[in-house]
């Protein structure tokens, strides 16, 4: 008998249904004749408690650390003893198995630890399935792999999960214990993801309080020229009157982004500029003119799917994973949705026209644009060298019920099918023009930009009048946006005027607080955070905080514990959040501990690394890190910091400091734009450099008209 062992009951009956012959349910498989088929339901076993090593264990001391154990021990969840007594039944007749985990390292290890458990010995293939619909299903039970190939993956995911016990489980209990000792009536739970993450809200959160603003002045004219006028900025930084001054010695007013901190030049070169006003008192010195193409943007992962629909949908992390779940078991509409991969394989474009009409019916706007989509082009989205076990995100072909489908489901397919349907369109091809004019021998500059193409971006103009961004969140991308405007005909030479000039006062602004979309995307670009430069440099693209499958709930987790709360659409870190931020040590709270661990995970997996030697550094970083614990420093944090209050639905346990009540976090006076401010959630994060405008424009005497918005 062939016995396959599914991660879920869904994907069982998926299964069931692509093999020949009848099948018929029976308690915990389904019998197909010469083969049988049962499940898992998540995870079956788990890391036993430290007391089910040493029962002195159950008492939490400090003088137990590190807890590590000398031979590891799994044990039967509490509501998994019955199915996997059906395994083991079904093991003893079985003389082969085919594992049906989940295409990914988390997959891998949730079949296979049970085979290990149950010391099974015979032979093992391996079932990879991405899509549920039956076509699919049964084109993956002909192309199974020998088990043994995905070995370095469960040596790899068997390392993470030993590693993530020492590291929180010793952690944890040593911080909770230090906690008492400090006054806190409470666990205080310590992760190798969950804690950075907090450190990164925690750091942005105290960098906007104590964020101080500085005026700036920038000068703006409005240039004529024989076909038309636009606007152009002063550029201070190359301003040969102000290098005569530096080189005089006087202390230029001009911060290190080059913006004018002291308007009194502006106003001295706007009084001489208003007198400009007869053609050949300026000219154009020079015009740069370039075509330019943009790529679609590529099919998505998870990740970059959550971040796209926070910005869109205002949908949380987990509600995004949530649904795509019941798009892929449920209606079977959408590929293996826990995917890190934004590439397909090449294979996949031959039937894609066929499957993409089918995806797009039903819906006016899909089916019009698969109308008009070129199914011969074949865009940077195929491509085997970029695809590992599972692709990118895609419509699976079936024909969508919308009736059936809730709005969140609706809209997520949409987005879904819209990044695949892209591929098939021509680039997005611009002109871009850069201007540089000369008045009274100072520089100022304007930028435009003409349509040459469309392409792809017909597809987004209607989402994009819907929501806050203009095309999806795609890493090649430019993240405009304020898109220029077309320039006038122009010629290097020719002469210019000034028609009107002003100068806007403006400030700078903190960064945006994190929200669900810029915490997955910081999460998926952790490199970004790293203070390290020699850490910085070793880290590759595809490393990150968490997976595809982690992130979501990550944070839920400091939600429900009481160190995140949701202000509107930004997370804001609680009072107990930075406490324990602030007293534990800053390898523990910053990315470059888990990234490098992801790297050597990888390292693992892709290069057949032993794991001996990562769980053994481990150990050792274990040992300083416990050896650096402090009440005092935990106690002078609870008494310090400030931060926002729970919400009492938090799930934070009893006892807990972080449902006691502190003062709501401080808002930077300046925190808000005077007429205007960026979206919270936009693709680029905003820094310390961005700006807010004002509530008006500095006019010099004789200017005619106000300003235009910049």
């Amino acid at each position: 008998m062939r016995l396959i062992i599914a991660e879920k009951p869904s994907l069982a009956r998926a299964i069931a249904e692509a093999l020949p012959g009848r099948s018929s349910k029976r308690d915990g498989y389904i019998d197909a004749g010469d083969t049988r088929v049962t499940w898992c339901i998540g995870h079956l076993l788990e890391q036993a408690p430290p007391d089910d090593y040493d029962e002195r264990f159950k008492r939490w001391s400090l003088d137990h650390l590190p807890i590590i154990p000398a031979q590891w021990k799994l044990k039967p969840r509490s509501q998994a003893r019955g199915q996997l007594k059906t395994i083991r039944e079904q093991l003893k007749l079985a003389d082969e198995v085919i594992h049906a985990g989940d295409p990914d390292r988390e997959g891998q290890l949730l079949v296979q630890e049970v085979l290990e458990h149950m010391r099974w010995r015979g032979p093992v293939k391996r079932l990879l399935i991405s899509d549920m619909n039956r076509p699919a299903v049964t084109r993956a039970l002909n192309k199974l792999d020998d088990n043994q190939r995905w070995q370095p993956l469960y040596e790899a995911a068997l390392a993470r999960q030993r590693a993530d016990w020492l590291y929180g489980m010793n952690l944890t209990r040593a911080w909770t214990l230090t906690g008492r000792q400090a006054g806190h009536d409470g666990v205080l739970s310590v992760g190798r993801v969950q804690t950075p993450l907090l450190g990164l809200v925690v750091r942005r959160d105290e960098e906007i309080e104590a964020f101080e603003p500085r005026a700036f002045f920038p000068l703006w004219i409005e240039a004529g020229v024989a076909t038309g006028s636009f606007k152009a900025w002063w550029h201070a930084p190359s301003s040969p009157w102000l290098q005569r001054l530096a080189a005089k010695g006087t202390r230029l007013p001009l911060d290190d982004k080059g913006r004018l901190l002291d308007s009194r030049p502006a106003e001295r070169l706007a009084r001489h500029l208003a007198t400009l006003k007869t053609p050949g008192d300026g000219h154009v010195e020079s015009v740069e003119a370039s075509d330019k193409s943009q790529p679609a943007p590529l099919p998505y992962s998870l990740s970059a799917l959550q971040v796209d629909a926070a910005r869109r949908y205002r949908l949380p992390a987990q509600k995004v994973l949530d649904t795509c779940q019941a798009l892929y078991e449920r209606h079977q509409l959408i590929t293996y949705p826990r995917s890190d991969c934004r590439y397909l394989p090449r294979e996949h474009h031959a039937g894609m026209a066929n499957l993409m009409i089918s995806a797009c019916s039903g819906d006016d706007e899909l089916e019009r644009f698969s109308g008009g989509a070129d199914f011969s082009l074949r865009s940077r989205a195929f491509n085997d060298a970029k695809v590992s076990a599972h692709h990118a995100l895609a419509p699976t072909g079936r024909e969508p019920d919308y009736a059936r489908l809730s709005r969140d489901e609706a809209n997520l397919y949409r987005m879904i099918t819209r990044n695949v349907l892209a591929q098939f369109y021509p680039v997005y091809r611009y002109r871009e023009v850069k201007v540089e004019l000369r008045f009274a021998k100072e520089p100022f500059r304007a930028s435009g930009r003409s349509v040459i193409d469309e392409g792809w971006k017909v597809l987004f103009q209607r989402a994009a009048q819907a929501s806050d961004d203009k095309a999806p969140a795609d890493d090649k991308a430019p993240a405009d946006d304020k898109t220029p405007l077309p320039l006038p005909a122009l010629q290097e030479g020719e002469p210019a005027c000034v028609l009107d000039c002003g100068i806007e006062e403006k400030e700078t602004r903190p960064p945006e607080p994190f929200n669900d979309a810029s915490l997955i995307q910081a999460m998926m670009n952790i490199a970004r955070y790293v203070e390290d430069d020699a850490v910085r440099r070793t880290l590759r693209d595809v490393d990150g905080l968490g997976t595809e499958a982690t992130r979501a709930g990550m944070l839920e987790t400091l939600i429900n514990r009481g160190y995140l709360v949701r202000d509107g659409q930004a997370m804001r870190s609680t009072r107990i959040g930075r406490a324990l931020i602030h007293a534990l040590p800053d390898a523990v709270s910053r990315p470059e501990r888990t990234a490098l661990w992801e790297q050597r995970l990888s390292m693992i997996h892709e290069q057949g690394d032993p794991a001996a030697p990562f769980l053994s550094e481990l150990v050792d970083d274990l040992r300083a890190l416990l050896a650096d614990s402090s009440a005092s420093r935990l106690s002078a944090a609870l008494a310090s910091v400030g931060g926002a209050t729970p919400r009492k639905n938090s799930g934070a346990r009893k006892g807990n400091g972080a449902r006691r009540k502190s003062g709501t976090s401080r808002r930077s006076k300046t925190g808000t734009s005077k007429t205007s401010t960026s979206k919270t959630g936009t693709s680029k994060e905003a820094s310390s450099g961005s700006t807010r405008r004002s509530s008006g424009t500095r006019k010099p005497a004789g200017s005619r008209r106000k300003s235009p918005s910049q």
